[in-house]
């Protein structure tokens, strides 16, 4: 069951061609849908823009219920691409994993700490950069040691365990369903029994692993629009 990761070495950095590849091709699959949803837009929507336009709305409404309209509006493109982009990639190794040579080569690139990790940071470096850019580095910083002065120390603490469990909380599940797959899938070459036992709950937890992946995709973006609008709005 255990793969390795296909890992190449160049200027003596590390890189993991598996997350490479699958994070391209979660990107491109992205931007395949987009045009393919705003190629030949109408004033009655159907097929790719009538899913579009739902997506929109839907990221409208995460954003209107963590901040006024008039300081979220500014991430609404941001929301559409992140829970997009996690949708996808949460999905690409449900159907099938692909290892060559012990080397694990297709997979979901959220099914590896390295990738949640890096969209955490990512979120949470937004976060303080919009802080900054829509209150000012004075009144920002302000904001750490309010309502007390001695909650500084908590404050750092908490934005480090934001982004600790922003990235993990999404791994832990994907990468928990592919490993279940991973064990019934392995009962289909055990034989005729093997493969009437195992195909049944296989096909059961795709579907639940499925619906793992939305919820993921949409705890993701909903949390991304907390943690903007605890930086950028004024009431908090």
């Amino acid at each position: 069951m255990h793969h390795e990761a296909p890992l190449v070495n160049i200027l003596g950095l590390t890189f993991n061609l598996s997350n490479v590849l699958m994070i391209t091709v979660a990107s491109a699959i992205v931007f395949l849908i987009a045009v393919l949803s705003t190629r030949k837009l109408s004033m009655q929507p159907t097929g790719m823009q009538n899913f579009m336009e739902w997506v929109m709305d839907f990221v409208k409404g995460i954003i209107k219920s963590n901040m006024d309209w008039k300081d979220g509006g500014r991430f609404h493109i941001l929301g559409i691409t992140i829970i997009m982009y996690i949708f996808v990639s949460n999905m690409l190794g449900l159907p099938f994993s692909i290892a060559y040579k012990d080397e694990l080569w297709w997979k979901s690139p959220t099914a590896d700490p390295v990738i949640t990790l890096t969209l955490a940071v990512m979120v949470v470096g937004l976060s303080h950069y919009y802080g900054v850019k829509l209150k000012g580095t004075k009144a920002y910083l302000k904001g750490f040691f309010q309502p007390l002065p001695f909650l500084f120390p908590l404050k750092l603490v908490e934005e480090f365990a934001n982004t600790l469990t922003l990235g993990l909380r999404l791994y832990g599940n994907i990468y928990a369903g592919e490993v279940l797959l991973g064990l019934l899938a392995g009962g289909l070459a055990t034989g005729v029994f093997g493969n009437i036992a195992a195909v049944i709950p296989t096909l059961a937890w795709q579907g639940f692993s499925v619906f793992i992946g939305t919820i993921q995709a949409f705890i993701f973006t909903m949390l991304t629009m907390v943690y903007l609008s605890h930086k950028v709005s004024s009431d908090h």
